[in-house]
């Protein structure tokens, strides 16, 4: 196993690299040749949906934007599958998440059916029909699981948690500012949220900074929320009481439309690394890049500080460049980044291609784990 592993990483150092990362990050992210995308729809799964009391093709149209974790010595990718009902559009579907495990971190086998789903519960008014969507997940410190991901009702979004202990079975527990005094949020649209984390024994786990856990969240602009028990958030707010902004776009580059979180963020000695999706600008965007274009770049925080922003990489350090990842139902192009995980000594990357596919990247674990 460790043999196949290194040979798919000297693969990779041939393979074009996105961009140079900066000394502080994670780069460069390279593609293993010969594995991807690592999954793909497969018309044979179907599932007996409890909200359409009939067996639905779950999985059919596109699968895509991953978390990732390890356990008992192997990743899981959680994956956003696409089915092929509602409207032939993006959004117009139900997603639902699909489970899939691999000794190697690049070859998967999947579980039948989806573990997070809609269903006729607490949550129903918020998941139906659009689904459950682009998953971010933490290990927490007692071993159980910890997953943020986007409620979709075809009306608004919600950025929702839900916790498991194998994995397989979840718990839903509602959007992440639902029990914040007054309901001060409770009509806010928002998604995309990573839990910090700091790598113990080889895994990636919920990291407490000043007794609290942090989260960054949001698309257009990132903001900063705090929790005691992973479970309910509070945004950080400034002195007029509006959640404060601690990453926005910028004119020019390929984050000219506006930022977006991706995978967890990670605690490194030299601070908070934030890897995030960028959309480029139709107008005054970055003109290496199509318009409209996700790609990933890197944001470095103050560790002692999760709202001073030390640095952030011009370019993108990822790209699309292949051909799956430029086609597909997101024609622009995609590399959304949403799992990161640090197995057998190596960084793994897991991303969304086109809003289709998902795909891996390798990187060696730099800067130093704290």
């Amino acid at each position: 196993m460790k043999r196949a592993f290194s040979l798919a990483l000297a693969a990779a150092a041939l393979a074009c690299a996105a961009g140079a990362p900066a000394r502080w990050g994670f780069g460069p992210f390279l593609r293993p040749e010969g594995v991807n995308p690592v999954i793909k729809p497969d018309d044979a799964s179907v599932f007996l949906c409890p909200m359409r009391g009939a067996q639905v093709h779950w999985e059919v149209l596109h699968t895509f934007n991953p978390a990732a974790v390890v356990r008992n010595g192997k990743v899981y990718v959680l994956y956003r599958a696409e089915d092929n009902t509602g409207k032939m559009e993006i959004g117009g579907h139900t997603s639902r998440l699909g489970l899939a495990e691999s000794g190697d971190g690049l070859h998967f086998t999947r579980r039948p059916a989806p573990v997070l789903y809609p269903a006729d519960d607490s949550e129903k008014a918020r998941e139906w029909e659009g689904g459950c969507e682009d998953p971010r997940i933490v290990e927490s410190e007692d071993g159980g699981y910890v997953l943020t991901y986007t409620q979709w009702n075809h009306q608004s979004t919600d950025a929702a948690i839900a916790t498991s202990r194998d994995l397989v079975t979840w718990t839903k527990h509602g959007p992440i500012f639902s029990r914040v005094p007054g309901g001060k949020y409770a009509a806010l649209s928002y998604k995309s949220a990573g839990i910090v984390c700091r790598a113990k024994g080889g895994r990636l786990i919920a990291a407490r900074i000043h007794g609290k856990y942090w989260m960054y969240w949001g698309e257009g602009a990132i903001r900063l929320a705090t929790s005691t028990d992973l479970i309910d958030w509070r945004p950080v707010e400034d002195a007029a009481g509006e959640p404060i902004v601690v990453l926005s776009k910028r004119p020019g580059r390929f984050d000219s439309s506006f930022p977006e979180v991706g995978p967890p963020p990670v605690v490194t000695r030299e601070g908070i690394v934030v890897l995030y999706n960028g959309k480029n600008a139709a107008r005054d965007g970055d003109p290496n890049l199509p318009a409209d274009t996700y790609a990933a770049g890197e944001a470095l925080f103050a560790a002692s500080d999760p709202a001073r922003l030390i640095a952030r990489t011009d370019g993108p350090i990822f790209k699309p460049e292949l051909p799956f990842e430029r086609s597909g139902q997101y024609t622009a192009g995609t590399t959304f980044t949403e799992g990161l995980v640090l197995f057998k000594g190596k960084y793994i990357l897991y991303y969304g291609c086109a809003d289709s596919l998902v795909g891996v990247a390798l990187s060696s674990p730099r800067p130093p784990v704290r």
